[in-house]
Order: structure tokens, then C-alpha cells, then sequence
């Protein structure tokens, strides 16, 4: 059973719906792979490997998988010396990034949990021929890797370690045709726990319909590009393995980090992060170093107001990531009618920089994150469900569905709507991915779970306007309806 109180159909359902896209998970008990403390689309694909029919995992071969496959940071250098001074292939799984070199045309690799990079590495073109198309799905790809060493050369090339091969870990392909289709086999309720249990969570240990969308308000900018999201949470909430954990195509910020890092290296010619990136989750900002950066400051109010930033070279970094801005603060001020913002860096003090987050995700409306709450029973593979959501931003019938559902006031403020529909869109694609038509919407289902829940995230932004700066103060955003309401 997905959920011990689900229909035994539920489960049927899901299978015919997904088929090998389904696998059993139980977060709630420790276990070989949970102590690997590997990411959830990660953590999922070694279980799918070693997972009979039932849902159970051959532990033994998991461990030899394990001992084979995933190496320690620790074990590098053993792994450099087998390479390098004993001449042995080496396979493992890693995490690969690709740099083509314009002047020589030559291609190398990184290895950034092991601290190779471009200069000691090499990609033969016969091997970069058969590998490419895998290698450049993303900035950063996982998969099985297999190295060797190059020897020095008689032109008094140096030494360097090539890749002989490399295998995608993500075998199949997704199709979004078939995934809207299957969306429309489950009822709302159904699919909002789906949805939940496919990014770890168990959809039991919510109170009820309100948690569970709350949670889920975090996932909007995982399937809308350039959406700003700003949320203030007690500790424990489960907050940071969301953004940091579920998706490969998202990057989680959790103390220092740079304006090279995050939006444009200078010296290297490099983008940051935010360029390829579907988001940018930036964790305890109150305490944020980088925060204090006035430049970091100007850098991100530009990429949230126009999806660029101009370098002082002239350089332009063109951003689809959406920025979330991550905080715990003093209980006594999660409170949408107060200043939330007193206890955070100043930028979150001036009117202009709020005004360009789109919306407030009020984290302290959920529970502190117990083992009731991890993801207990048949479910979506996150891989899987993770590049869904990926691909769902680039589709753009659901902005025109939003577009012909609102009704939208004359002389309203631009930003507002924009904030207004960015949400609604969000709010679409994960609900409703099987509308692609105003005609096939409930104008009650949109104004309840799409337009009032961004009026309300976008609202807590102009009240906190409001409070930082007098000539926003009793502003609201426009009275935006739902057409046929």
C-alpha cells in the first residue's frame, strides 16, 4: 500500500500510472543508504537497482554496490595512487563537470567532490564522441565514471587523468506527454499526496490539506523559472533537505559562499551557480557573511528584476534560476503583520529589494520534521519526479491558461501581477499539470489552490513593503479574480 489508509486502487493506480518509476521507500528507519547520506534522486536510483518486486532491497548486494561504486572523499588519494602509479581502470560513481577549452579544442572533466579539476584532467575525442550527449545534459552530471592515466608525452605534455568512459546514472527518458496523462487518473487529495511522498515525505504525518500545501509551496520555484521566494521558519522544519536534497537541478547555499561562486567569475570568465541552475536556495541568511556584500546585494536585486546580471567587464550572465531566501528567526516576530525582517541583512530592510520577491512562505505553519513525516510506502522515484518538474519549466501553456483564468483590474501594479501570475503558474504545474486548457480548469480549483494562495504569499510581501518604507505603507496588491467566479 502507498498509504496505509489509501484504497488498496490508489496503489494499482499508481503502478499502471508509473510503473518503473515507482519504488518502495521507508525513510522513517536507518539504513545502509540513508547513512551515506546520499541526495534523494541519488538515494533512489542505487535502491531501484537492488529492489525486488515487494519493495525489498538485497542488502548484501547494495553494500557491494557500495563498496564498488561510492567512494569516500577519504578514499581519493588510494584512488589517484591505483590510476596513476599501479596504471588501473577505475569505475565509481561521481558527481562530473566538462570544460571545452576554445583555443586548443580540447576537452577535460572535474570532479568537484573530490577536488579534480580541469587542468590535471583529459576526454580523448573518440571517448568525448560516445559520451557527449550525456555529459552535457546539465553544468553537472552524475553517473559511472571509469578513469585512467595518460602518460606524459615526448612534447613534454604533463601526465593526466582521462576518462574512458562514463554512464548517465539516469537511464530512461521523460516523456511530459505521459506524465499529464497520468496525472489525470487521481483525484486532487490523491495527487497532493503523491506529489508529497515523491520529495520524501510521508503525506500521514501532516494534520491535514493546509500542511500539505504549505509544504508543497516550497516546490514552486523547482517548476518556475526565475520565481523569488523568501521564507522565515523555526529550525527543524525540513526546510533546507528540500531545497538541498531533492533535486539535482536546484543548488542549496549553507554558509560561505562567494559572488564568483554564485554569479560570475571574473577572472576565469566563469558563470556562477545562478546561470545553470533551475534555483538558488540562499540557507541562514541571517547570518550570511556574503550577505553584507553591497556589490552581492546589487547582483542579485539585478538577476531578480531583469533574469541577468551585467558584469563591470560587460559580461552578461543570463539567469532561469529563481532566488529563495532561507531564514530562522526569533519566534516572536513570525508574525506577517510585524517586521519580519528586523534580525536579517539590509537589503531585506529597503522596499526595492522586497519588492522584487515574488512571495512569503510563512515556515512556521509547519510541524517540526519527526519520522512520522518521511516518505513510508510505494512512491515516485525523486529522480524521476525532480526532472519532471524541470522539464515543467519550460512548457509555457500553463502561463497561458493562467493568463485567460484571471480577470485583472485596470492600473494594476505591475510587479504585483507579475508576482500574481509567476505563483498561480507554479501553483498549476504541480497541482493540475493535466490542464492545458482555461476550458478544462474548475474556476472554483484555481481560485482556491492557484490565485488565493499567491494573493496571500505576494500580500505578506506588501505589508513587510509597508512597514520598511511609509510611501508602501497601505498598499495592497490588485483585486484579481478568477474569470467565471
Amino acid at each position: 500500500m502507498p498509504y496505509e489508509s489509501s484504497p488498496a486502487s490508489l496503489l494499482e493506480r499508481l503502478m499502471d500510472a508509473f510503473d518503473e518509476m515507482i519504488l518502495y521507500k521507508d525513510l522513517s528507519k536507518g539504513s545502509i543508504i540513508s547513512s551515506l547520506k546520499l541526495p534523494s534522486f541519488m538515494r533512489d536510483w542505487v535502491m531501484k537497482q537492488f529492489q525486488d518486486d515487494e519493495g525489498n532491497l538485497e542488502i548484501d548486494e547494495v553494500k557491494d554496490f557500495i563498496r564498488t561504486y561510492i567512494p569516500k572523499k577519504s578514499d581519493w588519494k588510494a584512488i589517484q595512487n591505483k590510476i596513476v602509479t599501479q596504471n588501473e581502470r577505475v569505475k565509481f560513481l561521481s558527481r562530473v563537470s566538462i570544460n571545452i577549452d576554445i583555443k586548443t579544442q580540447e576537452v577535460s572533466f572535474a570532479l568537484p567532490d573530490f577536488g579534480l579539476g580541469f587542468r590535471d584532467t583529459f576526454i580523448s575525442p573518440e571517448v568525448w564522441e560516445s559520451c557527449s550527449d550525456a555529459l552535457l545534459r546539465s553544468e553537472e552530471t552524475w553517473g559511472i565514471i571509469e578513469l585512467g592515466y595518460l602518460f606524459p608525452s615526448d612534447d613534454k605534455k604533463d601526465g593526466k587523468i582521462q576518462m574512458l568512459d562514463f554512464q548517465d546514472f539516469c537511464p530512461y527518458t521523460i516523456d511530459l506527454d505521459e506524465f499529464k496523462d497520468a496525472r489525470s487518473m487521481f483525484s486532487l487529495k490523491e495527487w497532493i499526496d503523491i506529489v508529497l511522498a515523491a520529495v520524501d515525505y510521508n503525506p500521514k504525518g501532516y494534520e491535514g490539506p493546509t500542511q500539505k500545501l504549505a509544504v508543497l509551496q516550497r516546490l514552486l520555484p523547482f517548476v518556475e523559472k526565475n520565481l523569488n521566494l523568501v521564507e522565515l521558519a523555526p529550525p527543524g522544519t525540513g526546510k533546507s533537505y528540500l531545497f538541498g536534497q531533492v533535486s539535482r537541478y536546484g543548488w542549496l547555499v549553507s554558509g560561505k559562499a562567494t559572488r564568483a561562486q554564485l554569479i560570475y567569475h571574473r577572472s576565469s570568465k566563469r558563470d556562477g551557480v545562478v546561470a545553470y541552475k533551475d534555483f538558488v536556495a540562499l540557507d541562514e541568511i541571517r547570518e550570511a557573511v556574503y550577505m553584507q556584500d553591497t556589490e552581492m546585494h546589487s547582483a542579485l536585486q539585478q538577476i531578480m528584476e531583469n533574469r541577468k546580471y551585467k558584469s563591470d567587464d560587460g559580461h552578461e550572465v543570463n539567469v532561469d534560476a529563481g532566488i529563495v531566501f532561507l531564514g530562522n528567526i526569533n519566534g516572536a516576530n513570525m508574525n506577517e503583520y510585524r517586521f519580519m525582517f528586523a534580525e536579517l541583512p539590509e537589503p531585506f530592510h529597503k522596499s526595492p529589494f522586497l519588492d522584487r520577491i515574488h512571495g512569503f512562505i510563512k515556515g512556521w505553519e509547519l510541524p517540526r520534521m519527526n519520522d512520522d513525516m518521511k516518505a513510508k510506502g510505494w512512491a515516485l522515484n525523486s529522480e524521476y519526479y525532480s526532472t519532471i518538474m524541470h522539464e515543467l519549466r519550460d512548457d509555457p501553456v500553463y502561463r497561458a491558461v493562467v493568463e485567460d483564468l484571471l480577470v485583472v483590474p485596470e492600473k494594476a501594479d505591475t510587479r504585483d501581477t507579475e508576482a500574481i501570475r509567476r505563483i498561480c503558474t507554479a501553483y498549476m504545474k504541480l497541482l493540475f499539470p493535466h490542464i492545458t486548457d482555461a476550458n478544462q480548469m474548475s474556476p472554483f480549483e484555481f481560485d482556491c489552490y492557484c490565485l488565493q494562495p499567491a494573493k496571500n504569499m505576494r500580500s505578506i510581501i506588501r505589508v513587510q513593503m509597508g512597514l520598511v518604507d511609509s510611501k508602501e505603507a497601505g498598499k495592497t496588491v490588485p483585486d484579481i479574480k478568477t474569470r467565471g467566479l
